[in-house]
C-alpha cells in the first residue's frame, strides 16, 4: 500500500497569544504522523523556540503580522516549514558554542537556534529579501 504524503498549514498573527495555537497544531500533526510522546514534545519546543523567535526578533513584536506554518509527513519524515515576511538574519554568523557553555554562563540567548539544530534532523534557512524568510526543519520518523 502506498503511503500518501498530508500536508497541513496554519497561518496566525503574530502574537505571543498564538503560540499555544502554534504548539497544539505541531502535536496533532506530529501525533498524525506517528511520532512518540517524547518526540511530539521535541517537535512542539522546536516550533515554538523558532516561532518566539520570529515574533521576538523578526517581527519586533508587532502583532499586525503573520507567521505560517507548514507541516508534511509521509511514511519517513515529517517536514515543518516557519515562514514570516520580517527581518531575517545569517544562522552562519550565529557561533555553534557548545550547549554547556552557554548554561554555564547563564545566558539567556542563543540557545534557540542550538536546540533547533540538536533536536532535528535537518534544518535549512532561506531568505528572500524584502519578501520572505523560511526556516526548514525535518525530523525522520522511526518506524519500527
Amino acid at each position: 500500500m502506498e503511503f500518501l504524503e498530508q500536508a497541513f498549514k496554519l497561518q496566525v498573527p503574530s502574537s505571543p497569544e498564538n503560540l499555544a495555537m502554534i504548539r497544539e497544531f505541531v502535536a496533532r500533526v506530529g501525533a498524525q504522523a506517528g511520532l512518540s510522546e517524547d518526540d511530539v514534545a521535541k517537535l512542539e519546543l522546536v516550533v515554538d523556540e523558532a516561532c518566539a523567535n520570529v515574533i521576538e526578533h523578526a517581527y519586533g513584536n508587532d502583532v499586525s503580522q503573520e507567521i505560517t506554518v507548514r507541516a508534511t509527513f509521509d511514511d519517513k519524515e515529517i517536514r515543518i516549514g516557519i515562514v514570516d515576511a520580517g527581518c531575517g538574519f545569517d544562522p552562519s554568523n550565529v557561533p555553534s558554542e557548545e550547549l554547556s557553555k552557554l548554561i554555564a554562563e547563564r545566558r539567556s540567548g542563543g540557545l534557540g537556534l542550538r536546540i533547533i539544530r540538536t533536536l532535528m534532523d535537518q534544518v535549512r534557512y532561506e531568505i528572500e529579501p524584502g519578501k520572505k524568510n523560511e526556516l526548514q526543519m525535518v525530523k525522520r520518523l522511526r518506524k519500527e
